[in-house]
């Protein structure tokens, strides 16, 4: 489970993160915390960093003229922080994710909004290919701290089962 010790020795434990294939159940959601407050900062050198030149995101004269009156928080960055925010819960040990789907934008965030997530589970099965492997598939859902849903998307990671995640066969 999330943030489980396991003994490693004489009064002594490590910390391990994550879920194996056979700790998720189809309906379970999983709240991620903490949240995150989007700065200007962040939202400039994301949006720097990616070559996304849409004025939307780093001109405030632009976004002062736009239907949203100042710039908004590149779209991408809030999708990398909501998958960001669910890798504890969702994918610490997984082998590979698989794909994003139904990526759905639905409301504009801001340099200064405070976001958190939550994933449900869809879906698993035992993979064909992979011995020791599945396949869950999450919705995640971002809400800014009024509630407000900005974004929620669809994401299926290939999941180790027990006993068969790289942090069960090291020791680091």
């Amino acid at each position: 489970m999330a943030g489980e010790s396991v003994k490693v020795g004489e009064n002594r434990f490590r910390e391990r993160f994550g879920r194996y294939y056979e700790d998720f159940e189809p309906g379970a959601t999983y709240e991620h915390r903490p949240g995150r407050t989007i700065s200007e900062t962040d939202n400039t050198w994301f949006t720097l960093l990616t070559m996304n030149q849409h004025p939307l995101h780093f001109d405030a004269e632009y976004g002062a003229n736009t239907e949203f009156g100042r710039p908004i928080v590149n779209s991408a960055l809030t999708l990398s922080i909501v998958t960001g925010m669910s890798v504890a819960d969702v994918s610490q040990k997984t082998v590979a994710n698989l794909g994003w789907d139904k990526i759905r934008l639905t409301a504009p965030v801001f340099a200064g909004d405070t976001i958190y997530a939550e994933s449900e589970v869809l879906d698993k099965r035992e993979s064909k290919s992979r011995p020791h492997q599945g396949i869950v598939t999450v919705r995640s859902t971002g809400k800014k701290a009024d509630g407000t849903v900005f974004i929620t998307f669809e994401r299926s990671m290939l999941i180790p089962m027990r006993g068969h995640a790289v942090d069960d066969r090291i020791d680091y």
